[in-house]
């Protein structure tokens, strides 16, 4: 099987974020495979994108609707790992993430080949580092495999030592192993622990979260959060996309070992949020935080004392 990336998209009602991740993967790849797993939105914006997308790319509705907190993201992770299980990559990415670089054509046949020298590696990150959690985890680099990737020393954290849900990997791999996507980060790192080595990060990542998202999923905002996504001016902060030269220049330079945070090296098309940036608009804003705890738990509670 030649080395190939398919690209899994999970969306859920954020038409303009998806589509900005689909643009930037067709300019970052000749030809891409992308297929989007949607999480049944509902928003006008969103649906049209979809249906208007069907020439292109496949579009897959969820099997099993979720009703956690993620919704149905790790049914249709695994719906996706099932599906797509010959291909012979797999990359993860949300709505709410892009490619940052055009990846060239010698670095998907470089990752096929760390993989297959590693049985025991399972997940790549192909993402930058963000910078808000050197703030109280700092990243220790360890050595990996081979001078393009490196390991994170565990500092504690609960997940992204050994598994992030921003991944690429091994269908095959996966399901040799009885994989399957249990119902949050920490214990799906408990899981690849428990399973294969460390996850390996890139020295030279393509792809990234946007900054100051506002919070998603449908659901009612308390005050306390919409003051925070005030505060943060959350809203669409796209990323400036990098030249085939400028990605060159980024790939030679990798080799300095330099660490990867997002803020050093990226920025918005327009205006660039503040730095560092945040992914949960109450980050930093304790005020707003408390006042947030204390209202989603009137709304638990109320209707049980009506009761």
């Amino acid at each position: 099987m030649s080395a190939s990336i398919t690209f899994c998209i999970f969306s859920f009602n954020r038409g303009a974020f998806l589509k900005n991740c689909i643009d930037s993967i067709e300019a970052a790849i000749d030809q891409p495979e992308i297929v989007i797993f949607d999480d049944d939105s509902n928003d006008p914006q969103t649906l049209e994108f979809l249906a208007g997308i069907k020439d292109r790319h496949q579009v897959v509705l969820p099997e099993k609707k979720g009703s956690i907190k993620h919704g149905g993201l790790y049914h249709n992770m695994q719906n996706a790992l099932v599906k797509l299980k010959d291909r012979n990559l797999l990359c993860y990415l949300q709505d709410d993430t892009q490619l940052v670089r055009p990846i060239l054509g010698h670095e998907v046949i470089e990752l096929d080949k760390l993989f297959e020298s590693n049985p025991d590696v399972a997940f790549i990150h192909p993402c930058f580092i963000r910078g808000v959690d050197q703030l109280k985890r700092p990243l220790i680099p360890e050595s990996g495999p081979d001078a393009s990737v490196f390991m994170r020393k565990n500092m504690g954290q609960s997940a992204g030592v050994h598994y992030s849900d921003l991944v690429m990997f091994k269908p095959a791999r996966l399901l040799a192993a009885g994989w399957e996507f249990h119902q949050s980060e920490p214990a799906n790192d408990s899981q690849a622990k428990a399973s294969f080595g460390p996850m390996l990060y890139l020295w030279a990542p393509f792809a990234m979260w946007l900054p100051e998202v506002p919070a998603y999923r449908g659901k009612s905002k308390t005050l306390g959060l919409k003051l925070a996504e005030k505060r943060k001016r959350c809203g669409f902060y796209p990323f400036r996309m990098w030249t085939e030269e400028q990605a060159s220049r980024f790939l030679a330079a990798s080799s300095e070992n330099v660490p990867p945070i997002a803020e050093q090296f990226l920025d918005c098309k327009g205006e660039t949020p503040a730095k560092p940036w945040t992914y949960n608009p109450l980050t930093g804003l304790s005020m707003l935080k408390h006042l947030n705890n204390i209202e989603v738990a009137l709304k638990r509670w109320l209707p049980i004392i009506r009761k």
